[in-house]
């Protein structure tokens, strides 16, 4: 009997339910209220961010957009400001002695500006020929004796010494170089042009080419003066110089391309400077030149 009475007992106790006390805290918040306090939160946050997100991207394209407008005015101011395609002598003249000025960081005095004359410096362009056809505008400024100066093979009785060419042409690059030479194949079918330039080109074969009569010479501005310092190729017969002024794919040509830049200029006052100004030879930017507004201080035609 005693037995069945405390069973009876704690069976009560059990079903008994717990009075909670008034200031009785529950021991954590009920899972609906954590799952939506948590996800308002994040959002907020995301919804914060996003915005600022956006709001830099909107400003970053409109920045961009506005650059490329201001970089595409500047382009068409520098075209219009005139691309010359077959310039005169006194265009050509202004253009290579404002690169000249530049590039080397000086200002040359009145006095010496008057010392480069336009008619006897620069060699006058074909009208008639086409811009991509560098033989017939050096038919044009060899005149009547172009066959006997650029076509003959014979080096003759003393008249031609080895290795010294009467045409040098200097570009940018031994690609543009294949380019002019190709122009240049009327001329040279018979006396073959010498390429100067260190692609696939090794010195010692350009020297052993240079040992035979060579009428045109094309090449890269530091392999040619690294042979005329080696005194390979000879200048005793050098008439015209012509300076290619096509601009590559990323737009840099022979005057604006830095380390080739550097290095004409360097191969111009070591070998061409004091020949040009003595009235030994003559020089021909060949293709488009932007006008050179005349100044002052600039050269004089005669």
């Amino acid at each position: 009997m005693g037995s069945r009475k405390q069973k009876n007992q704690k069976q009560q106790l059990s079903k008994t339910p717990t009075k909670k006390h008034k200031n009785q805290k529950p021991l954590g918040p009920k899972k609906s209220e954590t799952g939506n306090s948590n996800t308002n939160s994040k959002s907020t946050k995301f919804k914060r961010i996003g915005k600022g997100e956006k709001k830099k991207k909107n400003q970053s394209k409109e920045y961009k957009e506005e650059r490329k407008k201001n970089e595409k005015k500047g382009v068409e101011r520098e075209n219009d400001a005139v691309q010359v395609q077959q310039p005169t002598q006194s265009q050509q003249l202004s253009y290579f002695l404002h690169q000249y000025q530049s590039a080397n960081g000086i200002q040359l005095s009145t006095l010496e500006l008057e010392s480069f004359k336009a008619d006897t410096c620069m060699v006058e362009l074909s009208q008639n020929a086409a811009q991509n056809n560098l033989g017939e505008h050096m038919k044009t400024a060899f005149g009547s004796s172009f066959k006997e100066v650029l076509c003959e093979k014979q080096l003759g009785e003393g008249n031609v010494d080895p290795g010294n060419p009467a045409l040098l042409v200097i570009s940018l690059s031994a690609l543009r170089s294949l380019e002019l030479l190709r122009e240049l194949r009327p001329l040279t079918k018979e006396c073959h042009a010498v390429k100067l330039f260190s692609k696939h080109m090794k010195i010692e074969e350009q020297v052993s080419f240079l040992k035979n009569r060579v009428n045109v010479a094309c090449g890269t501005p530091n392999r040619i003066k690294k042979l005329i310092d080696m005194e390979a190729l000879g200048l005793s017969r050098l008439a015209v110089i012509v300076l290619d002024m096509h601009t590559d794919v990323k737009g840099y040509s022979l005057f604006t391309l830095p380390q080739v830049r550097e290095e004409f200029w360097d191969l111009y006052k070591s070998y061409i400077h004091q020949r040009l100004l003595e009235g030994d030879l003559r020089i021909c930017l060949y293709g488009q030149i932007p006008a050179i507004r005349r100044a002052p201080t600039e050269a004089k035609d005669n």
